[in-house]
């Protein structure tokens, strides 16, 4: 027997229409191209969106058409991420990070027809334009088309909305329609496109809201710091409207000074983004001798999240930190971490520990580990074995790509991880990244973190090299806080009180810095080329 419930598909143009009839005079604060901040609400934001809609089908844009975005935080780049799905289309947000080689190939593969840039990137797009034959047009988010350029077929975002009515009626359709694509930031071969859907998108912005997700409510103010580029900013542009909470975009300013004028500004209460932003904005702080008024929450993933970290904002600025997990191709939520006051008997050592892990699975999603056999390990908190997952947004394929990422229906994520028996998941390395030296596996994530709790240490990155012996050594990369006096020899002895003493490393190099991808991590491909040719010479 079936139930007797109403059938009605789970569309992102219905969190649009939620957030303008429920939320309509909730305000979005944007920083525009030239530094200032503009502001409307959810009802403004729902009319451009119906104009935009407009815009893209007089251009011929129909149904599962690609339509690709250069963008960075705010309030047009908002417009595309309702408009282009919301009438069937779909969106593909670039990295304007990358290599424009990398870029074009990206936009032939989706096959875009229509480029959304910001006009900073202008330079960029005149590179890879002659490169993309089938995108027909291209749109400058500004009030107008630059007039400097060979660049064809462009107009002004804000000339060519205003042509269009804001009268649109959002169609309806099969909520497992594609609504977004977003490239893997992958370091070998060329990227795979991760195609996701309204189902998967409407269910993860729900989850994201919840209490063991992010919290949200509408009395937060939330700041997306994650780049719109970036697994569409963690889904904060979808659940933020959803639950009604203000929302602060930043701009292409991710300093640490202008974060926190914008923080103090606006009243942020909650924010997102990487390790490396969030360190910029701790050091400013310092620097100045000042802390948020306001903002009480932040969730940072991406990369490992350092102890010394979480306790800096805790103890300093008085902000919780919390870890996230997940990837491309997990939408991205996957795990948060326990709430720093989850459990008020335990030290605070010990919560600031707990906010490092990457935690518990949020509702819809299962986890399980994988041995060198294909067999699942137990969730005891010691076996260690390649991370998989399911659930109903996570990836099953890739965008016209032959690889098959499925396992016996689960996702391999090429992580190593441990799950204890309360569910808690702790990543110990990636595949490509855990250290083998004597049968033995080094967590180089671990090691890092170690290194990185030394207060004179401000980044660390484990590599391994080869041995005749052990078959592989760790080697550490480190770099120091300004003005530090650390040799190696006090390194490796704060080392080893934290980890085994066959983990610490032979090797310790300072370095003035660290080679950073277009995502906000560490590129470990160019440490062990940086490695290979010091060890040629």
């Amino acid at each position: 027997m079936q139930g007797m419930m109403m059938d009605r598909p789970l569309l992102i143009s219905d969190i649009l229409k939620h957030a303008a009839r429920t939320y309509g005079d909730v305000e979005v604060v944007s920083r525009d191209t030239d530094g200032s901040l503009f502001r409307y609400t959810f009802g403004e934001l729902a009319r451009r969106a119906r104009r935009l809609a407009n815009a893209l089908h007089n251009e011929g844009v129909v149904h599962g058409m690609r339509v690709a975005t250069l963008a960075w935080n705010d309030h047009r780049h908002l417009e595309a991420y309702y408009a282009v799905p919301g009438m069937g289309a779909v969106l593909h947000t670039c990295n304007p990070r990358l290599h424009p080689s990398q870029l074009a190939w990206m936009l032939n593969h989706a096959e875009d027809t229509v480029l959304l840039f910001d006009p900073a990137f202008l330079p960029l797009v005149e590179v890879i334009a002659s490169q993309c034959p089938r995108v027909r047009k291209y749109v400058a988010l500004g009030a107008s088309a630059p007039t400097s350029t060979k660049l064809t077929n462009l107009v002004g975002y804000e000339e060519w909305l205003a042509a269009s009515s804001d009268v649109f009626e959002w169609p309806e359709f099969d909520e497992r329609t594609a609504s977004g694509l977003c490239y893997t930031s992958g370091t070998t071969g060329n990227p795979k496109g991760v195609l996701y859907s309204h189902r998967s998108a409407v269910l993860h912005s729900l989850v994201l809201g919840n209490a063991q997700a992010l919290g949200l409510t509408r009395d937060d103010t939330v700041l997306p710091v994650v780049p719109m580029f970036h697994v569409n900013a963690w889904g904060l542009p979808y659940a933020a409207p959803l639950n009604g909470c203000r929302l602060v975009l930043p701009g292409g300013r991710l300093d640490g000074a202008s974060l926190y004028e914008l923080i103090e500004g606006e009243r942020v209460t909650f924010s997102a983004g990487v390790p490396t932003v969030w360190l910029s904005l701790a050091q400013h702080m310092q620097t100045k001798g000042v802390r948020p008024s306001t903002m009480r929450r932040s969730v940072i993933g991406g990369s490992a999240l350092p102890e010394t970290m979480v306790r800096l904002f805790a103890e300093s600025f008085d902000v919780e930190v919390r870890q996230g997990w997940g990837m491309t191709e997990t939408s991205p939520l996957g795990t948060m971490s326990a709430a720093a006051q989850d459990d008020e008997k335990v030290s605070a050592a010990e919560r600031y520990r707990r906010a490092t892990l990457q935690g518990y699975p949020v509702f819809g999603i299962e986890l399980a580990l994988a041995g060198p056999d294909g067999a699942h390990l137990p969730h005891d908190g010691v076996a260690q074995g390649e991370l998989l997952i399911r659930g109903p947004w996570i990836a099953s394929g890739y965008f016209n790509h032959d690889a098959m990422p499925l396992v016996g229906g689960w996702f391999a994520t090429g992580d190593i991880a441990a799950i204890d028996a309360g569910g808690c998941m702790r990543i110990t390395d990636r595949v490509k990244d855990v250290i083998k030296s004597g049968g033995e596996w080094i967590s180089s994530i671990d090691l890092e973190n170690a290194a990185m709790a030394h207060p004179e240490v401000v980044m660390a990155a484990a590599i391994g090299v080869p041995h005749p012996k052990w078959a592989e050594r760790p080697y550490l990369y480190v770099v120091l806080r300004q003005g530090a006096a650390l040799d190696t020899a006090e390194l490796r002895t704060f080392l080893e009180q934290r980890v085994a003493r066959w983990w610490v490393p032979d090797d310790i190099e300072f370095v003035d810095d660290m080679p950073i991808g277009a995502t906000g991590k560490v590129q470990k491909q160019i440490l062990r080329k940086r490695y290979v040719e010091q060890a040629a010479c």
